[in-house]
């Protein structure tokens, strides 16, 4: 470590190079679309939790409204998500993937799968368990 023992700076570096290359793939991808780092959060979560209000998705990823307004305008102008009301309140606004949105959010975590698949090939068969508890406790409360 340099500049002090308490920081870890080739920790740190790998962090930052890990998270370069593995959002390396999506970007390109999304780029072709004219879409961002921001569609790809949206995108992903709404596949994962089908359903989701709004306000849901606004606290997972920790943005305002208005950060989140443009991105999901321009999502369900290009058909990758719907927006429909809730059935108990109809104020409440459910997001959900459209089958070209399925299919993007797979064609962005298909190349960060085999990054991953890479990087743990090879490795104790416990490294998953590890990789979880680790990236977990990087979180803010340390949840998964």
């Amino acid at each position: 470590m340099t500049g002090g023992e308490e920081i870890d700076f080739e920790l740190i570096e790998l962090l930052f190079f890990a998270y370069r290359d593995f959002i390396s793939d999506p970007d390109a991808i999304l780029f072709k679309k004219g879409f961002g780092r921001a569609h790809h959060r949206v995108v992903h979560f709404v596949n994962r939790n089908p359903g989701m209000t709004v306000a849901d998705l606004l606290e997972t990823l920790r943005i305002t409204k208005q950060s989140l307004a443009r991105v999901l305008k321009q999502l369900i102008d290009s058909g990758y998500i719907c927006q429909l009301e809730g059935p108990e309140d109809r104020r409440q606004r459910r997001l959900y993937p459209t089958k070209a949105g399925r299919a993007l959010a797979l064609e962005l975590a298909k190349p960060q799968s085999r990054r991953i698949a890479k990087a743990m090939s090879g490795r104790e068969k416990d490294m998953r368990e590890t990789v979880l508890g680790f990236l977990g406790g990087m979180r803010d409360g340390g949840d998964k």
